[in-house]
């Protein structure tokens, strides 16, 4: 019986996406997704499928750091009783702690095989608890006759909440954004995130101005500097602001410490900032420490995006959700049995697995049989 979830192969493939437009954060901006699909085969020939999504500009991460701590990988778990899925996480760590999106992406591919072998959801391996979420979407940094024009089109599609990039700029044009967006789309909760740009002075007047516009600051992510908690601690205090923590939380013990000295109120989960068993784990000790939920992405196709659904729907309760990036990209080679309509997101029809896999097209270019 122990033969059947052995791993047998692992193996990566390089893909290329491009984007609609720029990816523009504090830090940074990315043109096109430059990631890494994985595919796993067990003994019983069950395959799964992951994804690593580096973005340079928020971890330093790069795609060739990610191959190479993939190829590390193979050699290591090759033989592997893909049923002990936590001991495989460690052993990741362990191997690549350079490198959380390779992690991401073995251990997604390896969750999905299980969860395909026994004919259920990856959401069922995690408690299976939802089946749908409400995302917001984002305007990345820009113009604020940009941002203007993309918070009317957002609210006309529905979505509740708009996320907005801030930091990196003056911090007039950033408010004239925020008053843009507030103003065409008033009936949209805020989402501000600063990717760690922000002092912590800019970051308070930005929220105080934010709510004297009239707008519904439902959240500041990461507003400071990843590794000073006194400013998160700071915003909070002046502000009135739920802050949470993205760049400055990638694992268990880090969210112990933040809910410890009161520099977060919720956490941002991320598959490939933190990897699946890791990111779990925070999940746990988040809710243990009283900290609200949020569910994010890097800037990923919709086989990430469908995994961390999954592990949203399947913890329950996560109340962010930014999985959108996969309407940034062009020609997605992806085919996802979940499903999105505007701001809602299901995965009632997944039949296993997270219900991901690469197009046929894409197979096909690589030799692969659909």
């Amino acid at each position: 019986m122990t033969r059947a979830w052995t791993l047998v192969d692992l193996e990566a493939f390089s893909v290329d996406i491009a984007l609609r437009e720029p990816f523009g954060i504090a830090t940074g901006a990315k043109t096109a997704a430059l990631n890494v699909f994985v595919r796993v085969t067990l003994a019983d020939g069950t395959r799964g499928w992951g994804e690593a999504a580096p973005f340079e500009a928020v971890n330093g991460e790069r795609r060739e750091v990610a191959l190479t701590a993939i190829d590390r990988a193979r050699s290591a778990l090759v033989g592997w009783d893909a049923r002990a899925w936590r001991g495989l996480g460690r052993r990741l760590r362990e191997l690549s702690p350079e490198s959380p999106s390779a992690r991401c992406a073995v251990e997604t591919a390896v969750l999905d095989a299980i969860a395909r072998s026994l004919g259920v959801s990856l959401a069922t391996l995690f408690g299976g608890l939802e089946t749908e979420l409400f995302s917001d979407l984002t305007i990345t940094t820009g113009t604020a006759s940009r941002a203007r024009e993309s918070a009317f089109s957002i609210a006309r599609q529905g979505y509740r909440t708009i996320k907005l990039k801030v930091g990196g700029a003056p911090i007039a044009e950033d408010i004239a954004r925020i008053r843009a967006v507030i103003e065409a789309a008033p009936s949209c909760a805020l989402v501000l995130d600063g990717n760690a740009a922000l002092t912590k002075d800019d970051a308070v007047t930005i929220a105080l101005e934010s709510k004297t516009m009239g707008g519904e600051l439902a959240l500041f992510e990461q507003p400071c500097a990843r590794e000073d908690d006194d400013a998160a601690v700071f915003v909070h205090d002046r502000a009135r602001v739920t802050v949470c923590a993205d760049e400055s939380v990638s694992s268990a013990k880090d969210v112990a410490r933040l809910a410890s000295r009161g520099a977060a109120q919720a956490i941002n989960l991320k598959i490939t900032k933190s990897g699946v068993v890791e990111c779990y784990d925070m999940a746990c000790v988040a809710r243990a420490h009283g900290l609200s939920l949020m569910i994010g992405g890097m800037v990923e196709s919709s086989l990430a995006m469908s995994a961390s659904a999954n592990l949203a729907c399947g913890l329950g309760g996560v109340e962010f959700v930014d999985l959108d990036t996969p309407l940034w990209l062009v020609d997605e080679p992806v085919f996802a049995e979940m499903t999105r309509d505007g701001p809602r997101l299901s995965i009632a029809k997944v039949r296993s697995g997270h219900g991901a896999r690469p197009s046929d097209a894409l197979l096909a270019r690589w030799g692969i049989d659909p």
